[in-house]
């Protein structure tokens, strides 16, 4: 089959689907915990919603302006739409099973959702407590006729639509129900009721001339994209501020309602103008908004039905009290959070606010979170009259009001920002310190595949790399000169490499080098997402030529692995467990640096219209790590899906006799057996461990 057969490509949106189905089976692992089993449905709903607001919405928008055509596999976005509501529509019957076994086993473990028909006179007593005390006062009811229009409603807004009677027959309204509000009240008995349940069960006491029929909940979603004409823009920051207000307005793009009363849903796909096929009905109702979940599965109660959360270790050489720049001096650090500490990513921008022989420092900041102390640092740099450069994505998707609020912050204190680079967006991750020592300048750099966010640092699997590296210093230096004056997209590195100039290039001409191999090259590539038509077919190319290529991909592959004469020598392997694999790591046998790590995915918005980093190995013990990290994550038979050519992925087991191994897990307890040799002098079970990480058990 020829490489370039639309036979040859999956469609991303249907493979994203695949991904978010590997996800929700999570839920259904016996392996794990209830509470973590349900905390992959909450995260199957979140996904869920993006999808919806970015993705779908962008089809749709395709598919109004006449395109009818995307992508290598050739399906038009009437097809993709089409794909995508069928196997949706198919799915939401597995979804409300996974949930109703999931809610009978909790049940057992005295942790209930209940309706309000079956409570006790005594729960119900306070429930009626809890709407007069804390909804009642901020619930605004509305009854929808000529002089009560129907009510917009903002992206995500969740609601019941009432159906009333009185003597001139029926009438409708409805009740939105605030963000603010818990998703669940919870009984000291271990019971929680969903809200609109309460509301619904009260809400006569808003409509007292009124009989109410029926109830049903209903949330929408709108389309979140921004589209912001950056050339046309005197004032991005202002431009970016009118945008994320605009967000609310977008055009309905789903509709999920519970099922009730047929002239009561009539009356909200009224006033909901929505594609019919876009109208998801459910049987359980409180299933429309899944991100609620997350209250029930971080219940304090109940965390014995929970994994426990690990805690990551500050391993030498930065466990020590030296200054963390001596530290840098002695020896490069690379970090594989979360399992290695943030902090010590944290300390080091800390440490250089603090000393006062830092004359400079330099950031990008994507997404940092609401309560960051990296930007507090930098606050607190800038006002110990400290050079402070700070490149502030605006353009971060659903980050973009937390961004503008930090832009904001800095720049009040007088550091230099930067509100990103017109016509792409800045996802490279870096940090640059300039230090005074004696009579000269040092540079130290950090550069990582992971957001300078310590929240997510927790729970994404990613690499950091310190160093005081000369080279890299140097590229770091221009780059952000490049930054500065708005040159990025022409700039290029030496040591480093960056998008949107060099890294394709330098990712084919890799695998070129393994191409003239033959049966002697190897590539390994593990990233999120593999998209990139150019890359996938260098690799249909290489494995035509008897290179063994393994692909790590925790989300989209639009790669078909296993066509004969093709891809027969590719594999494609997807990792979904506690942590979310988010380490791109690049692997090349052959070549004179054969192992890079990169905040790029293999997808063209990454390699052709982002600002992205990859960097090479600068040490063997570097490059030995990088290679141990992917070659542990090829032998995991526990939470590993294997690709099949027909677009399935099917889950490994551990081969008989073979013991399970998780690839998590074990780097759980190799960092934990590491930090207890420096702390207790368990040796032993530390060289096991690393024995066994390296391939060698």
């Amino acid at each position: 089959m020829d490489i370039k057969d639309s036979r040859m490509y999956f469609n991303r949106e249907l493979s994203w689907l695949r991904f978010n189905t590997r996800v929700l089976n999570e839920a259904k692992n016996p392996n794990i915990l209830l509470l973590d089993n349900l905390k992959f449905i909450a995260i199957y709903g979140t996904n869920l919603d993006e999808f919806y607001m970015i993705r779908v919405a962008g089809l749709k928008r395709l598919y109004a302006s006449g395109i009818t055509e995307v992508g290598a596999d050739k399906l038009t976005p009437l097809q993709q739409l089409t794909e995508i509501r069928k196997y949706l529509h198919a799915q939401q019957k597995e979804l409300e099973h996974i949930f109703s076994t999931i809610k009978a086993q909790l049940a057992q473990e005295n942790l209930s959702i209940k309706q309000v028909s079956e409570l006790n006179t005594d729960e119900k007593r306070l429930l009626k407590e809890y709407f007069f005390n804390y909804l009642y006062p901020v619930i605004v009811p509305v009854l929808v006729d000529t002089t009560h229009p129907f009510p917009h409603l903002n992206n995500l807004s969740f609601a019941i639509a009432l159906k009333f009677k009185d003597s001139n027959g029926f009438k409708y309204g409805l009740i939105r129900i605030p963000r603010i509000l818990p998703r669940f009240f919870e009984l000291d008995s271990g019971v929680f009721i969903p809200l609109e349940q309460i509301v619904g069960e009260f809400a006569q006491e808003f409509f007292e001339n009124y009989e109410i029929v029926s109830y049903t909940p209903f949330r929408i979603t709108r389309n979140a994209d921004m589209e912001i004409e950056e050339e046309e823009a005197d004032d991005f920051f202002q431009i970016m501020s009118e945008g994320i207000k605009t967000r609310r307005k977008g055009e309905i793009v789903r509709l999920e309602i519970g099922q009730n009363d047929e002239d009561l849903l009539a009356f909200v796909r009224f006033h909901v103008k929505v594609d019919p096929c876009d109208i998801y009905t459910f049987k359980i109702p409180y299933l429309i908004n899944l991100n609620g979940l997350w209250q029930i599965v971080g219940s304090k109660a109940y965390a014995h039905l929970s994994s426990a959360p690990f805690h990551p270790k500050v391993l030498p050489p930065l466990d020590s009290n030296t200054d963390i720049f001596a530290t840098i001096d002695n020896s490069d650090a690379l970090l594989f959070h979360p399992y290695e500490s943030f902090d010590s990513v944290v300390n080091f921008i800390q440490t250089a606010a603090k000393d006062p022989d830092v004359l400079s420092i330099r950031m990008t900041l994507y997404r940092v979170g609401k309560n960051s102390p990296i930007v507090e640092a930098l606050i607190e740099a800038a006002e110990n009259n400290k050079q402070v450069t700070a490149l502030v994505e605006l353009k971060a998707r659903f980050d973009e009001e937390n961004n503008l609020h930090w832009a904001k912050r800095l720049e009040s204190v007088g550091a230099h920002v930067i509100y990103g680079i017109p016509g792409l967006k800045v996802h490279a991750k870096i940090a640059l310190v300039i230090k005074k020592v004696g009579n000269t300048l040092k540079e130290y750099v950090h550069l990582g595949t992971g957001n300078y966010n310590p929240s997510t640092a927790k729970v994404y699997t990613d690499l950091s790399l310190l160093t005081s590296d000369k080279d890299i210093a140097k590229d770091a230096i221009k780059l952000f000169h490049a930054l500065s004056t708005g040159n990025a997209r022409k700039t290029t590195l030496n040591k480093l490499k960056i998008a949107p100039t060099q890294i394709k290039a330098q990712l084919l001409a890799l695998i070129e080098g393994e191409i003239d191999q033959g049966e002697q090259g190897r590539i390994i590539m593990k990233a999120n997402a593999f998209v990139d038509t150019d890359i996938i077919q260098a690799l249909y190319r290489a494995a035509q030529a008897g290179v063994k290529i393994d692909l790590i991909v925790r989300g989209i592959c639009c790669l078909r692995p296993g066509v004969k004469g093709v891809s027969e020598n590719i594999r494609v392997f997807s990792l979904i467990g506690k942590y979310l694999e988010h380490a791109r790591i690049y692997y090349f046998k052959n070549a004179d640096v054969p192992i890079y790590f990169a905040s790029a995915d293999i997808m063209p918005r990454n390699l052709e219209r982002r600002i992205e980093i990859l960097t090479p190995s600068i040490s063997n013990t570097i490059t030995q790590k990088l290679f141990e990290i992917v070659n542990i994550q090829l032998k995991d038979n526990t939470q590993i899906h294997e690709l099949q050519s027909n677009g399935e992925y099917k889950k490994l087991l551990p081969p008989e006799k073979q013991k399970p191994l998780s690839a998590q897990d074990l780097f759980e307890e190799m960092t934990n057996a590491l930090y207890d040799t420096t702390k207790k002098s368990q040796g032993t079970k530390a060289k096991r461990l690393i024995k066994k990480m390296m391939g060698e058990s």
